[in-house]
């Protein structure tokens, strides 16, 4: 028994500990890790911990989640990283889902929000633009309203498994305006609608999740806009909050570096394992140190969410630390491979193939859910009033 812990958040440990050794199977994980079965996988795997009540930690019990504690949070995190399985899709879960339970109407709740626990509904994020991703207020895509409907034209970027979706979150301009944050609405479209076109985004791992989506003449009923017309940009800011604490990665983290030491002790260098380099173990301790640091700006964030405040700038601050110590761990795993880092397609080394794929792709970490640069702006002007 971990005396950290109350006799109940033990108990509570032991029993997330028995699920997911029966639920996280190797079979399950290697559909995962496959690239052609990933989309059923992932679904069955929201559905394991659907099927357990687990999906939606966060969620209020009315209307499906678990309303867990942050120290159970913390656990369940810290459990189900240990064992490489996955979080489930933040989408829908973590970010639309939210955003429909405080801003949405009653029919929203009801047609939408069951959907999403049982992974029945497959979400993208329709809000980066050519012209517009960081700075996301300069978006230009336009939804003119005809009656019962918004005709949407314009076009959305970098939106991961479009390809996939059944149903996209969307902002939209509904109103010139001279202050840009005003005359957006949140719209939710479904992916099947005529006018929708999507083209793939290969990114530089080789792999496609990203895609460009076009819209052209795309009726979508007014029934769909969450919130009120032209008053979204204060809905897409509750929605980046959640995703960028999501963003953090703690658990995920602490298990990579798990995994980079017991690489290292297999590693030689000059014909002793790597994991005695004096250098190699300063630089990973040092990483460790900063993501013991942001496990305990987790665990606040998550306190204060428990009291009923939504997360503040402290999700800038936790999204700016948590993505650079995913790329400095991606950057210690390729210096580790070495040149076997540098081979297109699979070395035969042990690692070098997954070190390349997680460091080209994690480049893009300091860049979505914002820019870490506009992250320090947000923070400059919430924390210090700069």
């Amino acid at each position: 028994m971990d005396t950290r812990f109350s006799e109940q958040d033990n108990a509570f440990r032991a029993e997330l500990c028995a699920f997911l050794q029966q639920a996280w199977t190797p079979e399950l994980a290697a559909r995962i890790d496959d690239d052609a079965s990933y989309p059923q996988a992932i679904v069955e795997w929201q559905r394991r911990l659907f099927e357990r009540g687990w999906v939606a930690p966060g969620w209020p019990k009315a209307f499906g989640g678990c309303e867990w504690s942050p120290t159970q949070r913390y656990l369940y995190e810290l459990e189900r990283s240990a064992v490489g399985a996955p979080e489930v899709l933040p989408f829908g879960i973590k970010m639309v889902g939210p955003v429909i339970i405080r801003y949405g109407s009653a029919e929203q709740q009801v047609r939408f929000l069951p959907r999403i626990l049982h992974g029945d509904d497959w979400w993208c994020q329709g809000y980066s633009e050519p012209g517009a991703g960081s700075d996301l207020a300069a978006l230009k895509t336009r939804a003119d309203l005809a009656g019962d409907h918004y005709v949407v034209n314009g076009s959305k970027i970098w939106t991961t498994y479009a390809q996939h979706a059944d149903w996209m979150f969307c902002l939209v301009r509904t109103e010139a305006s001279a202050r840009r944050q005003d005359g957006i609405s949140f719209l939710l479209i479904d992916m099947k609608t005529p006018g929708i076109r999507i083209s793939p985004i290969i990114s530089i791992d080789g792999e496609h999740s990203l895609n460009e989506v076009f819209f052209d003449d795309v009726r979508v009923p007014v029934a769909n806009r969450v919130g009120e017309q032209d008053k979204g940009w204060t809905v897409a800011k509750s929605l980046l909050a959640h995703e960028r604490t999501a963003i953090a990665g703690v658990g995920d983290s602490k298990r990579r570096i798990r995994q980079l030491r017991e690489l290292a002790r297999r590693e030689t260098q000059g014909g002793a394992p790597l994991l005695n380099d004096p250098l190699f173990r300063s630089r990973l301790a040092d990483i460790e140190i900063e993501l013991m640091s942001l496990e305990t700006m987790e665990l606040r964030a998550l306190f204060e969410a428990s009291k009923g405040k939504g997360p503040g700038a402290e999700s800038s601050l936790l999204k700016i630390k948590g993505s650079e110590l995913q790329q400095a761990i991606q950057q210690l795993m390729m210096d580790m491979a070495g040149l076997y880092g540098a081979v297109l397609g699979d070395s035969g080394h042990d690692f070098g193939h997954e070190a390349r794929r997680s460091f080209m792709y994690g480049r893009a970490a300091t860049i979505y859910g914002g820019s870490n640069e506009i992250q320090k702006n947000i923070t400059a002007k919430a924390v210090l009033g700069l």
